[in-house]
């Protein structure tokens, strides 16, 4: 990378750190879920050393290694900046199984040592050439024999399109000095080209997708998706011919759903399977036209093994896995055994009908123990038992419907139970490093977030912020409803009911015990309260 650019792209990042966070599809509970869903072993995450390019502040990074102190996690980031403020926050977390470091990519070599996953979200396309062979080179050579490597990359044919309005944005805001003032005067841009496009041409359809983008993200985001010296997409069967040439081998998408050609209906399935000849990346690569896609998450693993990838699911592994979802029945009802079928929502969205007591017993189970994944031979038990039926009789309509949901995207994942709460313990214990989250405590600032199990961030109520940090698996609900009366006594926080402030103590010490109870329910479907 020439040094004006190199510098250029780190004063961006200094100037407008990243919003650094969870990206629960590179988690590497969730890349070991997908190698042996394809037919690979990948090292178990709680021993696993895991290498992030483009660390930012480390929020994807450090919740690995707060979830694993067994494991070894080593981030890499153009920004000192972000760097140091990641390194405040692994010092407030008190964890010492991870590293950032204000690094380079093109100046990794042999002495990082070997990963079995290495995660490059957000910076492959927004970077030049050079940089993008070096990522590309860091996935082979430190990749572990069985390890796998994420990147995620924007890609064409959807970002045409896109390009558009990102060319627009640059020509108005470009030359401007400050990153606020880039913005302001690009979006001014595409105010004027919105009222200004003539009716039904390429630009007004254009404009119609790209607006809510542009209304609805975070500066942080505009700022380096649309106004960045770089951002080059490319074709996905691009993409996967370079890695090829750096001995790497496309494995799958980061969500697998994408991948299979059923969920694009039966127009597309038959003549897309003749026409691709048993090619995945052929595949893929149409759907991506079929669909206008415009990013992409792929798993690569070393060319070496690809000839042990298996793209049909095999009922074995299937049967080894385990499985965590949610069903809310569309009429805000309860999931019946008995009576007509329930159209459910599902995670992601995703719409199911359930129509046999089987089916709805596999909803039940799942839904009551989420965020808990739970194995299939758990299922066989606890629906036989629901129903009424013989286990072996339940088993293939659990199993047929386990893979239909997967294949769906309304399942998630795990290679095996990962030690999310299942109930809500009588001495509920949270992770540490959660516990211990800075921006916690109520005079920090409105709002807060944390890492779950899931690796993903979710929003906490004031309630929620006051319980966390004596969540330690040593204090009971009663010990909990004493320390919130204690913080409305101290005016930390106050109780209402029936618009009135409570100062009674027997309705106060009452109220807070509902209020326990509440946020631990509350709490666990969040994934944040460990078995």
């Amino acid at each position: 990378m020439p040094d004006t650019l190199t510098t250029a792209i780190t004063k961006y990042y200094d100037a407008v750190p990243y919003d650094s966070h969870p990206f629960p599809q590179s988690a590497a509970e969730h890349l070991e879920a997908l190698a042996y869903l394809f037919g690979l072993e990948a090292e178990p995450p709680p021993v696993a050393r895991v290498l992030e390019l483009g660390c930012a502040a480390g929020g994807n990074l450090i919740p690995f290694a707060a979830r694993h102190p067994g494991g070894r996690a080593i981030g890499v980031d153009v920004s000192s900046v972000q760097v140091a403020q990641g390194a405040a926050a692994i010092d407030q977390a008190g964890l010492s199984n991870i590293d950032l470091r204000a690094f380079d990519i093109n100046d990794i070599d042999a002495s990082f040592g070997k990963f079995d996953y290495i995660v490059c979200h957000g910076v492959y396309s927004w970077v030049p050439p050079t940089v993008q062979s070096a990522i590309l080179r860091v996935c082979a050579e430190n990749l572990a024999p069985n390890g796998v490597a994420y990147v995620s990359y924007n890609v064409y044919p959807g970002w045409k399109a896109r390009e558009i309005v990102r060319d627009a944005m640059i020509l108005r805001g470009g030359p401007r000095d400050a990153p606020g003032e880039k913005l302001s005067f690009a979006r001014g841009m595409l105010e004027f080209l919105e009222q200004s496009a003539r009716k039904d041409s390429v630009l007004e359809k254009t404009l119609e997708e790209s607006m809510p983008i542009v209304r609805n993200a975070s500066d942080a985001y505009l700022l380096h998706e649309f106004l960045e010296p770089c951002n080059a997409p490319c074709y996905f069967k691009e993409f996967v011919e370079r890695a090829g040439t750096h001995g790497l081998a496309y494995l799958a998408d980061a969500e697998p759903s994408t991948m299979f050609v059923q969920n694009y209906g039966e127009k597309v399935r038959e003549p897309l399977l003749r026409e691709c000849g048993g090619s995945q990346v052929m595949m893929e690569q149409y759907l991506d036209f079929l669909i206008n896609r415009t990013f992409r998450q792929t798993l690569l693993v070393k060319k070496e093994r690809v000839g042990q990838v298996r793209y049909r699911l095999d009922p074995v592994r299937l049967r080894a896995m385990a499985y965590a979802g949610v069903f809310l029945p569309d009429d805000g009802g309860t999931i019946r055994l008995d009576g007509p079928e329930q159209p459910c929502t599902a995670l992601r969205n995703q719409k199911v009908t359930l129509r046999l007591p089987v089916h709805k017993a596999v909803a039940q189970v799942l839904d009551q123990n989420y965020p808990a994944a739970v194995l299939p031979e758990e299922l066989f038990d606890e629906v036989a038992v629901r129903t009424g039926e013989p286990r072996d009789a339940v088993e293939p309509f659990v199993m047929s419907m386990l893979e239909e949901l997967l294949i769906l995207g309304a399942v998630r994942l795990r290679r095996s139970p990962f030690g999310a709460a299942a109930t809500v313990a009588e001495s509920p214990r949270a992770l540490s490093a959660v516990r211990s989250l800075p921006g916690l405590a109520l005079h920090t600032g409105p709002s807060a977030q944390a890492c779950n199990l899931w690796h993903e961030s979710v929003a906490l109520s004031p309630l929620e912020r006051c319980l966390l940090p004596l969540l330690d698996g040593g204090h009971g609900h009663a010990a909990l409803a004493d320390h919130l009366v204690e913080e409305a006594r101290a005016g930390r926080i106050r109780f209402i009911k029936d618009e009135q402030p409570l100062t009674d103590e027997s309705m106060l010490r009452e109220f807070a015990a509902q209020q326990v109870a509440l946020a631990l329910k509350d709490l666990r479907r969040k994934g944040l309260l460990a078995a």
